[in-house]
């Protein structure tokens, strides 16, 4: 099944062309009934009038004959058959057993019903005889007898051919349709330029609005007359303005939140420092203090580390918000780093690696450390062992996967564990850690172009980057 056009241009065009097709067949026929009706009735009352004129010229008795007349002969019948005969006509002329005839047409040629009704009045008909249309004539000759009209029993059959009436039909049919043809021809000329008049304003708000959804929001229309369109398009520049000034304001307002956080980030670095200090000598001493000050003191130590962690990832953030982050790409041995990134942190006896020693990639190494460094720390933090860390080289970049083999991320909360500070479960709220670490380590894979993605095992939760060649 052909599937119908959809769009407004074709459907407009559709109805023009159905319009167009449906007035012109209705103009055709009702044209060329009138026409064809006309010309038979021309030429049925010819044929009549012939008839008529010619029958009320017979001189000879006919009928009731009177006292010294005598019934006419078949040379009589033969001169009233030559009166009537024609070009093309075909004539045959009755009075009791005596048949005359000119042409080729005989009595068994006269439709029956024809016959009888000739005795009564003047009658047409017409039939195809021997493969060809004939307007058939017949009549009976009457005499006033008395003062009252009298059949006098002769007859006069008359076949007119129409040969000339179907040619001018013929040539009538393929003018009409030739004529509907062009009309059609120019209803769709027509069609096309009004549907490309109705539709230049609606592709221009199209092309419109996909300028205002790739951020150009000083798109404008200009306003052209003052119809449905005209009033379309003001609304739109209206709308488009509003929403201008609305995504300028909210511009306005998360840049000046972009530089709170950034400012506050900064200003937190200079107390954290002296704090870092300060909790350094208290942890020294805390093995010398009674249990329940040394509790405290490792619990302070512990919040530090916590205050400190969060203020450098919201640092991290804001250079990310700011587009200030840029990447300083060089050959890493993928192996090492992974390594490094791991004993620096003091993960090496957790972690398994496996990852060719050959492996070689175009990386930001301290980027990629943050990457690393932040996957394999929350696996350690909210996942259990053993945790796995693979990476391998693939035909369009570099595949790092993180397993760990815990109760597994939530089906729920997979789609925002990516999301800033997002924790899965209340018992989170309050862990380790920022809930930054995820949000960083996409930004860090986005930044080299890659992606990151996570989905449940059967244990554990993985994780897997993927970082182009460059």
């Amino acid at each position: 099944m052909i599937p119908l056009p959809t769009g407004l241009r074709a459907r407009l065009v559709i109805t023009f062309t159905l319009v167009a097709v449906t007035a012109s067949l209705l103009v055709a026929t009702i044209g060329y009934e009138l026409a064809k009706t006309a010309l038979v009735s021309r030429e049925e009352k010819s044929a009549v009038d012939l008839v008529t004129r010619e029958l009320t010229r017979i001189t000879f008795p006919v009928g009731k004959l009177q006292k010294g007349e005598a019934p006419p002969t078949t040379k009589e019948l033969g001169q009233v058959a030559a009166a009537l005969a024609g070009p093309g006509r075909s004539v045959l002329v009755e009075y009791g057993t005596l048949i005359a005839a000119d042409g080729p047409m005989t009595m068994s040629d006269v439709p029956n019903e024809l016959y009888g009704r000739a005795k009564q009045s003047l009658v047409t008909q017409r039939k195809v005889v021997k493969n060809e249309l004939w307007l058939i004539v017949g009549a009976e000759v009457y005499r006033d007898t008395e003062g009252a009209p009298q059949a006098t029993g002769l007859r006069a059959f008359v076949f007119f051919p129409m040969r000339d009436d179907e040619q001018q039909l013929a040539t009538l049919r393929s003018t009409l349709a030739q004529a509907g043809v062009a009309i059609v021809l120019i209803a769709l000329i027509v069609a096309l330029l009004s549907a490309r008049q109705v539709l230049l304003p609606v592709r221009r708000l199209s092309a419109a609005a996909q300028a205002l959804g790739q951020g150009r929001l000083d798109t404008r229309l200009p306003v052209h007359g003052q119809d449905e369109l005209a009033e379309l398009t003001s609304r739109f520049n209206d709308a488009a303005a509003a929403l201008e000034l609305s995504v300028s304001e909210l511009r306005s307002l998360e840049a000046m939140s972009r530089r709170f956080v950034a400012d506050v980030s900064h200003e937190l670095r200079t107390p954290l420092t002296a704090m870092t200090a300060v909790a350094d000598m208290l942890h020294d001493e805390a093995s010398r203090l009674p249990e329940e000050p040394a509790e405290a003191v490792r619990l302070v130590l512990h919040e530090i580390e916590r205050l400190r962690e969060l203020v450098e990832h919201l640092i991290e953030i804001s250079r990310f918000d700011a587009g200030t982050a840029t990447l300083n790409l060089e050959p890493v041995n993928v192996a090492d780093a992974v390594q490094d990134c791991l004993e620096v942190r003091g993960w090496s006896d957790q972690v398994r690696v496996n990852a060719p020693e050959s492996l070689v990639a175009n990386l930001d190494p301290r980027r990629f450390d943050v990457v690393v460094a932040n996957l394999v720390g929350n696996a350690l933090k909210h996942g259990g062992p053993p945790v796995l860390v693979n990476a391998r080289a693939t035909v369009n970049g570099l595949e790092v996967k993180v397993r760990d083999h815990g109760k597994g991320i939530p089906p729920e909360a997979l789609p925002h564990v990516f999301d800033r500070f997002f924790k899965a479960g209340a018992g989170r709220a309050r862990s380790q850690g920022s809930g930054l670490g995820l949000s960083i380590a996409r930004a860090n894979v986005q930044l080299h172009g890659g992606t990151v993605s996570v989905r449940r095992q059967n244990p554990g939760t993985l994780f897997t980057v993927w970082l182009p060649h460059t």
